[in-house]
């Protein structure tokens, strides 16, 4: 099951949470260990969709990246980027 940037929309106790919450709740796993992480220095012309898209099966989870990393929301980053991909989908939409 994949969730987009735009298309995620969940209601969780009566609140609706959307990727704005979601990618403060996953950088503060990673940083505090509670998401397995792996980690990439991006080549150039590494996109953060591709590797979503091969990690996940989904492109549109490029943004579980981008908040893992700390980069916002750029879906091109530049070469030399360290970034950090968290293991499993399933965890991180557990968080809230």
């Amino acid at each position: 099951m994949g969730f987009g940037r735009y298309s995620f929309n969940k209601k969780v106790n009566g609140r609706f949470y959307k990727t704005n919450e979601y990618a403060s709740a996953i950088r503060r796993g990673v940083v505090d260990g509670s998401i397995p992480y792996s980690t990439k220095i991006l080549a150039e012309g590494e996109r953060l969709d591709t590797i979503a898209g091969n990690t996940y099966g989904d492109g549109r989870l490029w943004w579980v990246i981008a908040a893992a990393s700390g980069i916002g929301w750029g879906l091109q980053v530049p070469p030399g980027t360290l970034i950090f991909i968290p293991d499993s989908t399933g965890q991180i939409f557990s968080l809230i």
